[in-house]
């Protein structure tokens, strides 16, 4: 059974599995998990072969979450409005899965609140509170397809425009599950919703949230990104003593993608790295055409389509 390896290598510090493992060729979940490795590594045409598959599964769990990694690895190359679609498609397969009250049965039990943080934050649910209440660590469960979907949307909406509509279904997915990897994505989501509005300040505080708690929870990929999103909004909010950490947090996100091949973050970094550090901008500029060019040989035909397609990723001779 790979389905350890590769949630490591997926969800935290994991190396790469091997070739034989990342095909994904075993049960409905550890395909789920290689097309999640797949993704990351840019090679978005092995990943959406997996994943065309699971969408048409009969356990609408998985085939939700299946629309909506395709959805995000759509949007990792520009193509928010098919992306769209994909993350409707998810919604629509587990949105039938909440619970509701059955008006003839008992009372429902009120919930026990559960304790807030000094920032008045609700806590991100351990690993242990998952298993006690029999979800999974890592959110790949009826909530984590809802909320992964709502946010798929949420950034969907706010690239094409929809500022109002994108925070209202963020604010649905924070109802949806308080897991540590929908936690990050929400910061990643309330970072973007913040910086389109030009509130850098704002952007912050979710930014750093996404970043402690992918660290805390040692998920190098979710880190990579947070280290990526935060050091934007820092930059954005204007403050002078924020320049050095954002040039720090783009080096290490460098680095950590270029080490561990995570090829659909290392031109992002490296195009953010290219505003940072103005003097160098022609060599971050000159990697992120490298790397773009070995991702999109590796998409499948619409993943190439959409990057051309697309105002913010700058296609390799284009």
């Amino acid at each position: 059974m790979h389905e350890p390896a590769l949630r490591a290598a997926a969800f935290g510090s994991g190396p790469l599995p091997g070739p034989a493992v990342a095909r994904g060729s075993g049960r409905p979940r550890e395909r789920l998990l290689a097309a999640v490795v797949l993704g990351a590594q840019g090679r978005y045409a092995a990943a959406a072969t997996l994943l065309d598959s699971l969408r048409r599964g009969r356990d609408p769990v998985t085939a939700s979450l299946a629309a909506s990694t395709l959805a995000s690895h759509r949007r990792q190359l520009g193509g928010h409005r098919r992306a769209r679609a994909l993350d409707g498609e998810a919604f629509a397969k587990v949105a039938h899965l909440a619970t509701k009250p059955d008006p003839d049965g008992p009372e429902p039990k009120a919930a026990t609140p559960r304790p807030r943080t000094a920032a008045g934050r609700e806590p991100v649910a351990s690993s242990a509170e998952a298993a006690a209440t029999g979800r999974d660590p890592d959110g790949l469960d009826a909530p984590g397809a809802q909320a992964d979907a709502l946010l798929g949307l949420a950034a969907d909406n706010l690239a094409l425009g929809r500022l109002t509509a994108a925070r209202r279904l963020a604010e649905r997915a924070a109802a949806a599950d308080h897991g540590w990897r929908a936690t990050v994505r929400r910061g990643w989501v309330g970072a973007e919703i913040e910086l389109a509005a030009g509130q850098g300040a704002a952007a912050v505080p979710h930014a750093r949230l996404a970043f402690e708690t992918a660290r805390a929870r040692g998920a190098r990929r979710h880190t990579v990104k947070s280290g990526i999103v935060l050091a934007v909004a820092l930059s954005a909010a204007g403050d002078p003593d924020h320049r050095k950490i954002s040039d720090e947090l783009v080096g290490n996100a460098m680095a950590t993608a270029e080490e561990c091949e995570l090829l659909s973050l290392s031109w992002p970094a490296a195009l953010v790295a290219a505003d940072l550090r103005p003097g160098h901008a022609e060599e971050y500029r000159f990697r992120v055409a490298q790397v773009l060019h070995a991702v999109l040989r590796s998409a499948d035909p619409c993943g190439r389509r959409v990057a051309g397609e697309s105002p913010w990723v700058p296609v390799p001779g284009g």
